[in-house]
């Protein structure tokens, strides 16, 4: 029987401190919580594997949060759980998100072990000032011990985080942290530039204040450095915000961007299977006294469940297919949808088009180097 593609979701949503700028669903809590989680976690993984039998694992990603906190046994023991109840690949892309500073020899071994073979290194800055600033917990110093000791534990799949557009950064200041992360040589660079998530501390402290904030002239240059330094140092940018060597793509994310389905398993996590998107329980306390082994664990897991309309699905293939650099093709449209991508969206594409904000070659569209930088707005000329 020919097995479907799936991809792991797994989130950990603890953390040694909750940063000012972050809106994810994480929060710090005693090592007594965070044991009781993963043990629902593990149960969960076996319940929701019952669901899925025609399916077969392509990648998983432990992400966070700080997955990194976990202790070594914690980690062996949810990638056992996944190995012991789904079906994966031999070539599956294992990730799991790690912040200098809570990385040990121990726990890199014990990764190595359950089969993770990618390591998303959390950096942010190199400049000591700018990391005090995000709230983050390390120093650059810390961030290259970590480097280290990921590389001497054989990890040869690495991606380092780097964020732009910071309180009091320079251009001059990015410039240097591009500089310190390319001479690593890391496989992978995630390049983003902050946004200030309504309802968390770094709003509430410069929203409406610019002047604490690189500004719009300063920002461009940065992304414009970006682009040109790591093109320059053999990375490629393959999406708006990732770049990488060729063969390091990120596989996991290209399945968000291209419509993979993928199951969310964890406090909060969202799935989108068989056109239905829908998210977990999102209250730590309450996810943790659920029944998982209860038939009906659905029904009381499971939030926010929406099957999506065919409509819907052509917004998702648009918007979220155009961040890839190489952009979408008209003959995957008209495979997935039965209709020509011109019938569907003939007047933006020709609107686009002769704004010179998107490129068509042969049988894909894609963004131009124009469209990229005001993606936001070409993105949204997509929904119908």
């Amino acid at each position: 029987m020919l097995r479907k593609p799936l991809e792991l979701y797994i989130h950990i949503p603890f953390c040694a401190k909750k940063c000012g700028y972050c809106d994810f669903l994480s929060t710090t809590a005693p090592v007594s919580v965070q044991k009781r989680y993963v043990e629902q976690l593990i149960e969960e993984i076996g319940c929701q594997s019952a669901h899925y039998p025609g399916y077969t694992v392509t990648s998983v990603f432990l992400g966070g949060g700080t997955p990194s906190l976990l202790e070594p046994n914690q980690v062996l023991d949810i990638m056992n759980a996944v190995k012991g109840h789904f079906p994966i690949t031999e070539d599956a892309e294992v990730t799991i998100e790690a912040n200098p500073g809570t990385v040990t020899v121990e726990k890199l071994e014990a990764w190595r072990d359950g089969g993770i073979n990618r390591v998303s290194i959390g950096l942010q800055s190199s400049d000591d000032r700018e990391l005090k600033k995000l709230g983050r917990i390390h120093s650059y110093d810390e961030f290259l011990k970590t480097y280290q000791r990921v590389r001497q534990a054989g990890f040869a799949n690495v991606n380092v985080d780097l964020m732009s557009a910071l309180p009091g950064q320079t251009v001059a200041s990015w410039k240097t942290a591009l500089k310190s992360v390319t001479m690593l040589k890391p496989e992978h660079i995630s390049a983003y530039s902050l946004i200030l998530e309504e309802g968390t501390p770094f709003y509430d402290q410069y929203h409406g204040h610019p002047e604490l904030l690189p500004d719009e002239h300063e920002e461009r240059e940065m992304y414009y450095v970006t682009k040109q330094f790591l093109h320059s140092h053999g990375f490629e940018r393959y999406e708006i915000s990732n770049y990488a060597k060729p063969g390091y793509e990120c596989r996991h994310n290209i399945g968000y961007w291209t419509g993979a389905e993928y199951l969310g398993l964890g406090l909060g996590a969202s799935s989108y299977i068989q056109g239905f998107r829908f998210c977990n329980e999102k209250d730590l306390d309450i996810y943790c006294r659920l029944g998982m082994g209860d038939n009906d664990v659905d029904s009381h897991l499971h939030r926010e469940i929406v099957r999506l309309t065919e409509k819907e699905m052509m917004e998702e293939f648009m918007f979220l297919g155009l961040r890839m650099i190489k952009g979408v093709s008209m003959r995957e449209f008209r495979k997935r949808f039965g209709a020509e991508m011109e019938a569907v969206y003939g007047d933006v594409l020709d609107r686009l088009l002769k704004n010179r904000l998107i490129v068509r070659e042969g049988a894909c569209v894609r963004l131009s180097e124009f469209g990229i930088d005001i993606s936001n707005y070409v993105l949204s000329e997509f929904l119908l």
